[in-house]
């Protein structure tokens, strides 16, 4: 059984557990049930209708979150010659070839995402087995194997984020911190659910969203109705 700290379990005396609270009143009560020291994130997880095991059930992709997550990520790009250049320009943190893959070869890891340019990625898939397992590995379906490598970098720093369904069709992504206001809170969750949604396989059947809950960092998980969400336009 999974430990839980004094604090957990006092938040969770606060609220009805069992009850699916509408996206606006989960936002609320996920800030006030934050108590932490620190600002905590504010994440949520999607449990999807799909099978994963599934080549054409898989759901993966990226969204830029309107009013960001409240960091601004670190992000390394390969790149070579004007497209290295550009994305210098845009605000890289860290720009090379050769040379960063074998820094990352040999466990060089300061940096939160990763562009490359399509004709790196002949090099770069060296690094999937170090890359991947923490979902750093670029990708066409997110945009971050690209030419359009200022592009980018921009939509990065400025909130983008990428999610993807685990073994279970479980999907996990921050929305912002506890510090946010719980409207921007709000349209961040909404566009990470329409993001979702949009991504659909066709092959999924029955219902999609299964069990949508939010959390911060620290606190326990407040169950949301986002089929409220999707129909209200909140």
């Amino acid at each position: 059984m999974a430990y839980k700290s004094k604090r957990l379990i006092e938040a969770a005396k606060q609220f009805d557990r069992t009850k699916v609270y509408d996206p606006t009143e989960a936002l609320a009560l996920v800030k006030q049930l934050a108590t932490a020291k620190f600002d905590e994130t504010v994440e949520v997880a999607v449990r999807l209708g799909v099978d994963p095991k599934k080549q054409d059930q898989q759901v993966r992709g990226a969204v830029v979150l309107p009013h960001g997550t409240g960091k601004t990520a670190r992000v390394l790009v390969f790149a070579k010659g004007d497209k290295a250049k550009e994305a210098e320009a845009a605000g890289a943190d860290y720009v090379g070839d050769e040379d960063l893959i074998q820094k990352v070869q040999q466990g060089w890891m300061d940096f939160d995402a990763v562009v490359a340019t399509p004709d790196m990625m002949g090099s770069v898939g060296r690094l999937g087995r170090i890359l991947g397992p923490k979902g750093l590995m670029p990708n066409p379906k997110t945009g971050t194997v690209t030419f359009e490598v200022a592009r980018a970098v921009q939509e990065i720093k400025a909130g983008k984020i990428e999610y993807r369904t685990d073994k279970a069709g479980n999907v996990h992504a921050p929305i912002g911190k506890v510090s946010f206001s719980e409207q921007q809170l709000l349209e961040n969750f909404r566009s990470l659910i329409d993001a979702l949604q949009k991504a659909k396989p066709a092959a999924a059947k029955g219902q999609y969203f299964r069990n949508v809950t939010i959390s911060s960092t620290m606190g326990p998980g407040v169950k949301v109705n986002v089929q409220r969400l999707m129909a209200s336009g909140e």
